[in-house]
Parts: C-alpha cells; structure tokens; sequence
C-alpha cells in the first residue's frame, strides 16, 4: 500500500537513501518500506520519455517478491 513516511525510519534496502519523514513509501505485506514514485528519473527507452519511478516500482518490474523477504 502507499503511504507518506510519518517519521525517519533508516535507508531504503534498494538504493541505500535515507527514508525520511514526508517521502511516499510503499509498505509491503511483510511491513518492510520503500520509496515509491520519488526517487528515480530515467529515460524509458521504448517510449522516449522520462519515466519517474519510486525504488520499490522500479524492483517490481523485474522482480515479485520482498527485496528483504524473497521467499515469502
């Protein structure tokens, strides 16, 4: 689910930036967070455009599980 960061909470396990309170975060089933639609800005190739994605985002196109947890 999406969220806004209430307080600091440590570095995001993805790109190793600080969470910091005010940031939109992801927060999985398993409880663990990440940013989601803040952190990065890269070219989408096949649509020539500028894509914002959040780190969480940007894991999920490749990958379908925790980057903590991937057995769950």
């Amino acid at each position: 689910s999406e969220d806004v960061l209430s307080k600091d909470a440590g570095e995001c396990a993805i790109c190793l930036e600080d969470l910091q309170q005010g940031d939109t975060i992801a927060r999985l089933p398993c409880l663990c967070i990440y940013h989601k639609g803040q952190v990065f800005l890269r070219m989408d190739i096949k649509f020539q455009e500028e894509a914002i994605m959040g780190c969480i985002d940007e894991w999920f196109e490749v990958n379908r599980s925790c980057p903590e947890h991937p057995s769950d």
